[in-house]
């Protein structure tokens, strides 16, 4: 099936393997992607508006080559590697209960942005705005608050020691 230069609205796409496919200039509004693998999707001015993924494989994706109109995604257990997210605006943006390993969140908006429950081993977060953003029991974040904005920020014991890394100081 082709997915370049097509309109999604309120579809629901279940067990389908997208991996190395391309979305270019697809729109997908009040879509759901459930038990998908959307690994090395080519995302060229793909839209994303309020768009849930549950228990999908998303690797190698860049972000950034989306189009920004609109963009909203919510996900749920899903496994996010090497993915890029620099210079996005994600406000409100959800990761809940994510794999986040290894990915690229540099100069993003991610006001209001949920990471609860997620792993984030080895992503980058830098010049990032992460205010009022949570990360309740989240863990493996390297997050240097001397590089980020995070007034109001949430984050859970025993991992928010973590944040302290970039002061230099020693804890005992």
């Amino acid at each position: 099936m082709e997915y370049e230069n097509n309109e999604y609205e309120a579809q629901t796409f279940d067990n389908v393997n997208f991996s190395g496919l391309s979305f270019k200039r697809t729109s997908f509004t009040d879509c759901r992607f459930v038990n998908c693998n959307l690994s090395n999707v080519d995302l060229t001015k793909t839209r994303f508006a309020d768009v849930t993924f549950v228990n999908c494989k998303m690797l190698g994706l860049n972000f950034s080559n989306c189009d920004t109109f609109a963009f909203g995604i919510k996900n749920r257990n899903c496994n996010i590697s090497l993915c890029i997210f620099s210079e996005m605006d994600m406000k409100n943006v959800v990761f809940d209960g994510c794999k986040i390993h290894d990915c690229d969140f540099y100069k993003a908006n991610l006001n209001k942005a949920v990471f609860d429950n997620s792993d984030l081993q080895n992503s980058r977060f830098k010049n990032c705005d992460i205010s009022s953003a949570s990360f309740i029991n989240a863990v493996n974040y390297d997050i240097n608050l001397n590089q980020n904005f995070h007034k109001k920020a949430k984050f859970s014991l025993p991992d928010a020691v973590s944040l302290l890394k970039s002061f230099d100081i020693e804890i005992e």
